[in-house]
This record gives structure tokens, C-alpha cells and sequence, in this order.
């Protein structure tokens, strides 16, 4: 040990070696303290007893992670020659340890905002989600504004790894070593290969028959405390390049599957009708923003944020129903399509997303329908374009069609006031009937309120409610003006949101609240109106379209036609490994072997009571129905089996 303790120890360097790993994964454990208590209102129900239990479990995930990003560091350092102790190779190695476990470290930082979007930790389907277009190079620097605090305990996590590290040292070599040759060799080459063994079993995380998953954390834990067992590193390590989806054979009979679940719809129709048809898909508006929704909040005071959007409601046919998914990218194709994203990645974003699968647009084209698509972010953003192209829209219009760039709100788009009515004019030119989809954006981060209403609209609780008021304003707007168009009274209107927010109270932070959006059936002079109390899922919206409209030929959709009482009832999502089923008033989660959770959301709506070891008996039919979703939805994708030609 060196003077003044400048040194904590120098010389052998497989010891430095470990030594400088057990100061990153000490790293990595604060980490997960920190991501913890940035979220505190998220997993405010653990005790501390919990918690401890599943920061201890979580050091197997994080050994796991920081060998397989440090398998650099570790050949470096243990091939057996002694060039491993020339300063200048130090250097190099020491250099590659610090780069690796800073980008390491940072994309744990980065979930300590991420994560209350998305509610898991990141996978690496985020490099396809930045691939696929978006003012990310505008974005960027804005989320650093925002959120500089991040960035700030990243660097001083930085700063900790090297000097903490650096008490740690080889002892550099000078001049030859008087050791032979072969015996050294022969010495160091056995360290290799145990070195090598003890990696292995470390990124394994054991000798058990299959290595750790994201999915082995449903072992430990529910669904929603998935993230706090695992890292970042880890989550991108296990997601990438993988084939997502595997053969299911839970039914060896395809007629036995058939029976419980498929996806196939035979509709005969009695009479088609051309109504026209209008999606309207508002960013983030989660059920917690609607007033309607939640009158019981705040002792009966809670008014809500969306005004115009309650008064709709008072004409209309309203669901309280769920997200399939917590991306926009998942839930575009789930409410067109009919497809959920079962798996890590998106739909769109997935090695299949080349399928041939129908969406409204294309099976509507059969009865002469004109489509388009309108978003107001800059082309090519997530996809969208070639998505709705691939699926039979006729027209896509974004920021490069509005063609005003005096409206672009300098960060994802147009405004939802100015492009809202740019919509409705562009409607007027279209021939019917029309499938028109509308997605709207200013009710993303960050929350673009144009200075002009400063102070008109409610700020709430969330830094998103501002924006959800002027994205419901822009839609009043768009009623206003939309109404007076020879069309209107001939159109099915259906209001939806592409997925939920950060939520506020403790129901929309639980593993059913946190994907309750609202579905909306307005027509004009009709008789769609009522709460049937019910529950809908985005992925019912395509059947039901087409069940309203008399539509007559089979189709593939994983959801089902509302109007029809017969049907069951069900929302399905899935997150970091586990399946979530919300039917029959219970929340079964399902890891794909077994059962891990459930609740019953009738007398249980805050879940805090897993009774999934209870023998409930509707657990069996549950179980038994979410097998035959899985085996359905895998098969189906792995297959190219889609359509129902």
C-alpha cells in the first residue's frame, strides 16, 4: 500500500482486476437506489423488508450485466503474456474499463426518467425506436435541459468509478522477467481458462440448466417491481439481436385451441354501411386526465383536463379500457391492426413486421374506401409512414405535406391547433367514405404549450396536464370546424390514446391503472351512447369498426367486437417478461410457464394482494385462456399467418 493511502492495493493484476469489478457493481447497487427513489411514488407500497429483499436478488442480474460489458476488460487483463503489464497497455485497457462502465452506468441513469414512460427498463429495441425517425438531434438537448440532473449524477457516478478504481492498480512491469517462459505460460493460461469459467457461470448467474432472463425476475417478483430486480445493461444485453418470439405448444390440437381462443373473426354482415370513419388517436391521454372517469378524486373535486372531451362523452358510447402496450409505436399498430406487441420490441419494430396483416385500411379498400393517415411530427417519425403505407393507407400526411413551418413547435411537429385544422380541410377533399386516422402530438414530452395560452390552461399535478388541456382545446376546435362539413352527420368518430402517462394517483400506478386509457364511440343523432360498464382493449377497436359497419368477410384481429355481449371481455399487454390478462374482474400475470400473480381488481383495485397461490379457482380458465392467446399470437407471427386467407 502506497503512502497517504493513495493506494488501496498494487500488484496482481487478476486482483486489481476483481477488485475494479466489486467497485462497479457497487456502483450499479446505488444505481438501483437512486432509480428508486426518483420513482419513490411508483414503488411506495414495498416495505423496506421488500425492498432490501429485491436489491440483494437484484446483485445476481448486475454481476450478470457487468461481465458480459466487461468481457473486454477481462481478455485484456488475462491473456498470459506479459505484455498485460506495459504502462502503455495498461493505459489502453484502463481507458476501455472506464468508457464501457460510464455508457454502463448511463443508461441506468437514463431509466431514472425513461422508466416513468415506459414502466420497465430499457431494452434494446430503443436503438430500433431511434432508427426509425424523429427530430431525436433536437430532442436530445432538450431532454438534457430538462432533466440535467441526470446527467449530473451520472457524471459524479463517473467521477466515483475512476477514482475509486484507480486505488486499485497493476504493477507495471519494468524490464524482463526473470520467470521462464513456458511455466509461466503454462500458469497463466489455466488462470485464463478459470477466469473464463467463472465468467461464464457469472453471466449465466449460475449453474443452473438455462441462464438468466429478463423473464427469471417474474420468479422473484410481480410485473411491476421487474425493474428495480434488473439493470439497463442487462436488459439491452438479453434483448439484443435475439429472436423475440418462440413456437408455442402448449395445445397439441389445433381444434383444442381453437375452442378456448382464435383470433379469426367470420363475420357474415347483414347489410354493409358507408359510413365514413374517423380514428382519433390523442397522445398520452391516459383515463386519469378525463374528468368523467374520476369523480370520486380529490373527495369529488377532481375536475380533470379535458373539458370538451367529458362533453363529448355525454353523446357518446364510452369504455374504460386498457392499453396494449406503453409506446406510441405499440399502440398504433394494436388500434389499426389489431396486433399487441407481445414481446420486447414493437411490431413495427420486430423481425416480422414484414408480415402480410390486414388493418382497417386495407380491408376497407374492398368497399371503395379513400384512407389516410395524418401526424404532425417531421416523416419518417417512428416508422409511421411506411408503416401505414405497408398496411394499406393511400395517404400519409405529416410535417412535410403541412408544408408551414411557422407552426413546427421546434421539437416533434405541427401544433395539434394548426394541424388539427389542417386535417379537417384535407378530410373536405377526400372522396367517401374515408377511414381517416388521426394521431396527435403536442401532448408529448416536452409539453408544447404555445406562448400564447400561457396561463389559460390548468398545470395539475404532472408536467403533462397543461399540454393534455391544449391537446383537448386543439380537439374542440377541430369538432367546431369539422361539424359543418357535409360529412360529419355520416361518420363514426373513435377517440382513443395511443397509451398512458406518468401517473398520479396510486390506482394509475398500479399494473392494471398504469395502461387504463379511454375508448370513445360518438356518432351524430345516433344511438351509441351509455357506459356499458365493460372493459375494452385498443386491439377491440378494428373488429368493432367493422361489426358496426355490417362488414362481411373473415379477418385476423386479437381483439373483439365490443357490440357483441357474447364475446368475452379482455385487455392483454406484456412488460419486461410477463404476460398481464385483465378478464373476469382479475389481473393474472403469466411469465409464460407459470402463473406469478393475481389479483382481484373487483375488491382488490390498488392489487396489493397476490393470490396466485390461493387456488382461486378462476385462475385455472385464465390460465388456460391466456396459453391459447400466446400460442395464437406467436404462431400466428412466426408463421405469417395474419389474414385469414
Amino acid at each position: 500500500m502506497a503512502k497517504n493511502g493513495f493506494r488501496i492495493y498494487q500488484g496482481n493484476i487478476l486482483l486489481v482486476t476483481f477488485f475494479r469489478l466489486i467497485v462497479v457493481l457497487l456502483l450499479f447497487f446505488f444505481s438501483r437506489i437512486i432509480v428508486y427513489l426518483f420513482n419513490l411514488h411508483y414503488f411506495s407500497e414495498l416495505s423496506f423488508g421488500e425492498l432490501f429483499n429485491l436489491f440483494f436478488i437484484g446483485l445476481r442480474f448486475d454481476i450478470s450485466a457487468i461481465l458480459i460489458i466487461n468481457i473486454p476488460f477481462l481478455f485484456f487483463n488475462t491473456i498470459p503474456f506479459r505484455l498485460r503489464y506495459n504502462k502503455y497497455y495498461q493505459g489502453f485497457t484502463n481507458t476501455c474499463f472506464y468508457i464501457i462502465n460510464c455508457v454502463g452506468l448511463m443508461t441506468n441513469f437514463g431509466d431514472m426518467i425513461y422508466f416513468r414512460f415506459t414502466l420497465k427498463r430499457t431494452t434494446a429495441d430503443i436503438f430500433s425506436y431511434l432508427g426509425v425517425g424523429g427530430d431525436f438531434g433536437k430532442l436530445i438537448p432538450q431532454f438534457m435541459t430538462d432533466f440535467w440532473y441526470v446527467m449530473l449524477i451520472w457524471l459524479i457516478f463517473c467521477f466515483l468509478l475512476v477514482y475509486l478504481a484507480t486505488r486499485f492498480s497493476v504493477a507495471v512491469q519494468k524490464g524482463k522477467s526473470k520467470s521462464k517462459g513456458i511455466s509461466y505460460l503454462l500458469v497463466h493460461s489455466l488462470l485464463l481458462i478459470f477466469v473464463a469459467f467463472v465468467t461464464i457461470i457469472g453471466i449465466r448467474g449460475g449453474t443452473q440448466r438455462r441462464p438468466i432472463t429478463i423473464i427469471t425476475a417474474g420468479n422473484y417478483t410481480s410485473a411491476k417491481y421487474i425493474p428495480l430486480l434488473l439493470n439497463t445493461p442487462f436488459s439491452i444485453a438479453k434483448t439484443w439481436g435475439h429472436e423475440v418470439l418462440a413456437t408455442k405448444k402448449y395445445f397439441s390440437k389445433e381444434t383444442d385451441l381453437e375452442k378456448v381462443y382464435s383470433p379469426v373473426h367470420h363475420y357474415t354482415g347483414d347489410g354493409f354501411k358507408n359510413y365514413n370513419i374517423m380514428i382519433i388517436i390523442m397522445e398520452s391521454f391516459s383515463l386519469e386526465h378525463i374528468g368523467v372517469f374520476n369523480q370520486s378524486l380529490d373527495n369529488g373535486q377532481y375536475k380533470g383536463f379535458t373539458p370538451f372531451l367529458d362533453s363529448l362523452m355525454n353523446q357518446s358510447l364510452v369504455f374504460r379500457a386498457y392499453a396494449n402496450g406503453k409506446t406510441s409505436i405499440q399502440g398504433i399498430p394494436a388500434i389499426l391492426s389489431g396486433i399487441p406487441s407481445l414481446m420486447n420490441e414493437s411490431y413495427i419494430q420486430s423481425n416480422y413486421s414484414a408480415d402480410k396483416a390486414a388493418s382497417l385500411a386495407s380491408l376497407l379498400k374492398s368497399k371503395s374506401y379513400s384512407t389516410a393517415f395524418f401526424h404532425g411530427g417531421s416523416n419518417g417519425t417512428m416508422g409511421f409512414d411506411a408503416y401505414t403505407k405497408f398496411t394499406g393507407f393511400d395517404h400519409y400526411f405529416g410535417r412535410k405535406e403541412y408544408q408551414n413551418e411557422r407552426d413546427y413547435d421546434g421539437k416533434w411537429g405541427i401544433r395539434d391547433e394548426e394541424f388539427f385544422q389542417y386535417t379537417a380541410k384535407k378530410m373536405n377533399q377526400l372522396s367517401q367514405p374515408f377511414l381517416v386516422s388521426l394521431f396527435s402530438l403536442s401532448s408529448h414530452h416536452p409539453y408544447y404549450v404555445p406562448p400564447k395560452y400561457t396561463g389559460k390552461f390548468s398545470k395539475g399535478k404532472l408536467p403533462i396536464q397543461e399540454s393534455i388541456m391544449y391537446a383537448d382545446y386543439s380537439l374542440n376546435k377541430f369538432f367546431e370546424t369539422i361539424k359543418k362539413m357535409p360529412w360529419f352527420e355520416n361518420t363514426l368518430f373513435v377517440i382513443t390514446a395511443d397509451h398512458t402517462s406518468e401517473g398520479y394517483y396510486p390506482y394509475y400506478q398500479t399494473n392494471a391503472g398504469q395502461y387504463a386509457i379511454p375508448v370513445i364511440f360518438y356518432k351524430h343523432k345516433s344511438a351509441l351512447k351509455g357506459n356499458p360498464g365493460v372493459i375494452a382493449q385498443q386491439t377491440d377497436i378494428m373488429p368493432s369498426v367493422l361489426a358496426y359497419l355490417g362488414y362481411d368477410k373473415h379477418f385476423v384481429a386479437f381483439g373483439n367486437n365490443i357490440f357483441d355481449p357474447s364475446l368475452p371481455r379482455f385487455s392483454i399487454h406484456y412488460i419486461s417478461g410477463t404476460y398481464g390478462l385483465i378478464k373476469d374482474g382479475y389481473l393474472l400475470e403469466f411469465n409464460g410457464e407459470k402463473s406469478t400473480a393475481l389479483y382481484n381488481l373487483t375488491k382488490d383495485p390498488m392489487q396489493t394482494t397476490n393470490l396466485v397461490k390461493k387456488n382461486i379457482p378462476v385462475q385455472d380458465s385464465l390460465v388456460l385462456f391466456i396459453k391459447a392467446f400466446i400460442q395464437q399470437y406467436n404462431n400466428r407471427i412466426i408463421e405469417n399467418r395474419l389474414t385469414a386467407e
